[in-house]
């Protein structure tokens, strides 16, 4: 099972306050304990959405939309990709982690779309071709 963990954002984090030294190495070993566990697939921190832009879609229209973004507790200051046996087992290592900013914070959980989970509406062609995508990415991370 692939998960995404969202790390939320918070005002220190979309004020683009730098973690404290021993934040940083707390997180590094965590990260060398997960991709040693084979979990972590990948993952980052995100610079502060007044750094960002948003693309709005409406039909045909695109409408492209400067940070920063409001609503901070919607924002994301990072992720992992994870793979996982279940959720219980992402639980687990989300509880071991570093609290990610200097106050309270929140990681959010969530399992990634397989082929699979889209049944009829995709073909057995379109499974071949995401199976030949999801390869040449792996090539190009390897």
């Amino acid at each position: 099972m692939r998960v995404m963990v969202l790390v939320k954002a918070t005002v220190d984090s979309e004020a683009g306050a730098m973690p404290s030294a021993e934040l940083v190495e707390a997180m590094f070993t965590y990260n060398e304990e997960l991709v040693e566990a084979g979990i972590m697939q990948g993952g980052d921190g995100l610079k502060p959405s007044s750094e960002g832009k948003r693309v709005t879609f409406d039909g045909d229209s695109r409408t492209v939309t400067d940070g920063p973004f409001p609503h901070t507790s919607e924002l994301v200051a990072g992720y992992w990709l994870w793979e996982v046996r279940d959720m219980e087992e992402a639980l687990e290592w989300a509880r071991r982690c570093p609290n990610p900013m200097p106050g309270p914070s929140d990681l959010e959980i969530r399992p990634l779309y397989e082929i699979a989970d889209f049944g009829d509406a995709v073909t057995p062609e379109q499974a071949e071709r995401d199976e030949q995508i999801r390869k040449e990415l792996e090539g190009r991370q390897g």
